[in-house]
């Protein structure tokens, strides 16, 4: 099976990227100071090459972030406690209703809407 094209894209573009910083480090594109300060043409060139890498580095830099951000990680601290409490609520009636089957009275009914004071509902 083909990989997705934009895992091939990603993948060319990384492979680009370290080829260009092994290059920095061998000092492959090193040429001297003045002459990149006197030759205009290849101050604009290094000018609009940092600037293209510091802009992909940008992007993944953003991308890693929002990927970390956005991405679920379970619940939060907040929602675990209260999920907790619901467990403890749920075992306190629980309990509640075993004690009151045990005394032998019946359990009680759910309140309804209230009645109105006539005793007699219309």
């Amino acid at each position: 099976m083909r990989p997705p094209r934009i895992i091939l894209f990603w993948t060319v573009v990384i492979a680009a990227l370290l080829f260009i910083e092994v290059a920095e480090l061998t000092r492959l594109f090193t040429i001297p100071f003045l002459q990149a300060i006197s030759n205009v043409v290849t101050f604009a060139f290094a000018l609009i090459f940092v600037t293209i890498l510091a802009l992909i580095g940008a992007i993944f830099i953003g991308i890693y972030v929002s990927q970390r951000l956005l991405s679920p990680r379970g619940f939060s601290p907040f929602e675990e406690e209260m999920l907790k409490m619901r467990a403890d609520v749920t075992d306190l009636r629980r309990q509640i209703q075993d004690l009151t089957l045990r005394a032998g009275d019946p359990p009680a009914a759910s309140p309804g809407p209230p009645q109105p004071p006539g005793g007699s509902q219309p």
